[in-house]
C-alpha cells in the first residue's frame, strides 16, 4: 500500500498544537447569528389545527412549509420542530449548496443513467431558484455563485480529471497545475477542475433563519422544543403529538431527515455518519494573498476520504470532512460529537494544503450526523393513505437538494404526476441498511474498504466492485 500526500508531507506537531490551542467546540454559523434571527419561539401546548403539518424545522421542512404557503393560499400551515430553527445538520454544515440530486454525475449515472439529463436540469433549475429567491422574498443568506474545485492530490487523479473535463460538460474547466495553482495556490495540486455552474455558496444557519422569518412573515406557525413523540392517523387526517400538545392536520410532511422516523417503515433506512469540521479564525491581508482563492470557489478533493473547504464572507476558511464516522446503535447523541482525534487530523491536512498558513489558529471546532441512505441521495415516499410524505437520506448533500424534495413531498400529497414524481429515483426506495450487528460491520467494511483504495491509486477492492454491480457503490 502506498502513502497520500498528507502522510507524506505533515506539519510539525508543534504547529498542530497552537492551532487548536484555544479553539471552542462550538459551531461557528450558529454563533454568527445575530439575534434579530434568533427569536425565542413558543413551544406546542395544547391542540393546534392546521391544513398542513410539517415536522422538522431544517431545510427540508422550512423550504417545505415556504412552497407550501405559494401553492395553498391562506392555508393554515404548522412547523414543529424538537429542538431550534436549523438547529441540526442545516445549521452546521459547509455550507456547499449543489444543483446535483443524485450526490454526483458518478453516482447518478451508476443508478439512473436514462434519467441524468432531466435530473440535472431539474437540479440546475433548483439551485438557479434558490438563487433567486434572496430577491423574491427578501433573504440574506449570503449566497455566492461561484462553482466548485476539484483538486487533483495525487498523480492517479489527474487522469481522472482530464477524462471529465473531455466530456464537454458545459462551465466544466480543465486546469493544469500552474493554472490550479495560480487560482489557489497549494503545493499539494497537481490539476484542477473548476465547475463553474453547479454550486454556491451560503451561510448556513442564516438560510435556515432566513427561511423561517420568510415562513413566519407569510403565516407559517413554528413552534420550536417540540419534540414529536407520535403520529396518528386512525381519523380522518393526521394527528402530531408531543408531551405538551398536538397538531391535528389534514395533512403531514416528515423532515426528520437524520433522526428515527416517525414511520416504521423508514427506520431502517438512513444511518447517522458523523462529520467534523474546523473554522480558522478571519485570514489577513497577507494571509489570503498567499493562497490567492480570489474566485472565491468550494472546494473538494477527488479521494474516497474526501476533504472539503471553502472561504466565507469575512475570509476564514471552513475545513471539514476525511473522517466520516459511524457509531454502533445509530444513535444520534451529543457524545458523538467530541473527537479530538479528528479535529488534529484535519488540522495536519489544513497545514499540509497550506503550509504557507502557518501560525494561523482555528476559532471553532463541530460536529454534525449525516442521514446516509444506500442510494447515497435522497428517497421519497408517502405514508398512511398519502396523507403522510416523506424525504430523507440526503447523505451530506441537502443544503440545496431540500428545496427540490420540498416540492416532492407537495406532489406526492397532491397526487401530482410531473417531471419530479415520474423520475425513478423518486417513484423507488432504496435498499435499506440491515439492523445492528449487521450494519456496523457492513459500513465500517466498508469505510476501510475505501480508506485503502485512496491508498491504492484509487483501485477499488472485491466488496466495493461487488456493491458497485448491486448498485449500492459507495463512492464518498
Amino acid at each position: 500500500m502506498g502513502t497520500t500526500v498528507f502522510e507524506r508531507q505533515r506539519p510539525q506537531a508543534s504547529v498542530i498544537r497552537h492551532s487548536l490551542a484555544d479553539t471552542r467546540h462550538s459551531v461557528f454559523w450558529r454563533d454568527d447569528l445575530p439575534e434579530s434571527l434568533t427569536p425565542d419561539r413558543p413551544a406546542l401546548v395544547g391542540t393546534h389545527r392546521a391544513d398542513l403539518v410539517i415536522v422538522g424545522g431544517g431545510y427540508t421542512g422550512l423550504w417545505t412549509a415556504l412552497l407550501a404557503s405559494e401553492r395553498m393560499q391562506g392555508a393554515k400551515i404548522v412547523i414543529v420542530e424538537a429542538q431550534r430553527v436549523g438547529w441540526a445538520a442545516s445549521g452546521r454544515n459547509g455550507g456547499f449548496c449543489e444543483s446535483s440530486l443524485t450526490h454526483g454525475h458518478e453516482n447518478g449515472m451508476a443508478r439512473w443513467p436514462n434519467e441524468m439529463p432531466l435530473i440535472e436540469r431539474l437540479g440546475l433549475e433548483n439551485l438557479d431558484a434558490i438563487e433567486a429567491s434572496e430577491a423574491t422574498y427578501g433573504m440574506d443568506f449570503q449566497f455566492e455563485r461561484t462553482g466548485q474545485l476539484a483538486p487533483a492530490v495525487e498523480p492517479h487523479q489527474v487522469e481522472w480529471l482530464k477524462e471529465w473535463a473531455a466530456e464537454g460538460e458545459d462551465g466544466v474547466v480543465y486546469l493544469d497545475q500552474d493554472e490550479v495553482r495560480a487560482s489557489v495556490n497549494s503545493p499539494t495540486y497537481l490539476a484542477g477542475v473548476w465547475e463553474q455552474h453547479a454550486c454556491g455558496m451560503v451561510h448556513p444557519a442564516r438560510m435556515a433563519a432566513e427561511l423561517a422569518r420568510v415562513c413566519e412573515e407569510r403565516g407559517v406557525e413554528i413552534f420550536e422544543r417540540s419534540h414529536v413523540t407520535g403520529l396518528n392517523t386512525s381519523g380522518p387526517g393526521v394527528v402530531v403529538i408531543t408531551e405538551q400538545g398536538r397538531v391535528e392536520a389534514s395533512r403531514a410532511a416528515l423532515g426528520t431527515n437524520v433522526f428515527p422516523s416517525l414511520l416504521k417503515r423508514n427506520r431502517l433506512m438512513t444511518v447517522p455518519v458523523y462529520d467534523y469540521v474546523l473554522m480558522t479564525e478571519p485570514l489577513s491581508a497577507e494571509q489570503l494573498a498567499s493562497i490567492g482563492w480570489k474566485d472565491r470557489q468550494g472546494i473538494g478533493d477527488l479521494a474516497n476520504q474526501f476533504h472539503y473547504y471553502r472561504i466565507t464572507r469575512d475570509n476564514r476558511i471552513l475545513f471539514g470532512g476525511y473522517d466520516a464516522i459511524y457509531y454502533y446503535g445509530r444513535r444520534v447523541e451529543p457524545g458523538h460529537e467530541h473527537r479530538p482525534e479528528t479535529w488534529e487530523k484535519l488540522a495536519s491536512h489544513f497545514f499540509t494544503t497550506f503550509p504557507q498558513l502557518e501560525g494561523l489558529r482555528f476559532s471553532h471546532q463541530w460536529a454534525g450526523a449525516i442521514d446516509s441512505s444506500t442510494q447515497f441521495t435522497a428517497f421519497f415516499g408517502t405514508a398512511r393513505d398519502r396523507r403522510v410524505a416523506y424525504a430523507a437520506g440526503f447523505t451530506g448533500l441537502g443544503v440545496g437538494s431540500t428545496r427540490f424534495a420540498g416540492e416532492v413531498m407537495l406532489d406526492l400529497l397532491d397526487g401530482v404526476s410531473n417531471e419530479r414524481t415520474e423520475l425513478e429515483m423518486v417513484r423507488k426506495r432504496p435498499i435499506p441498511f440491515p439492523p445492528e450487528p449487521a450494519a456496523s460491520l457492513a459500513v465500517n467494511t466498508v469505510r476501510w474498504s475505501l480508506a485503502r483504495a485512496d491508498h491504492n491509486l484509487g483501485k477499488r477492492n472485491l466488496l466495493l466492485k461487488t456493491l458497485d454491480a448491486l448498485g449500492l457503490g459507495f463512492d464518498s
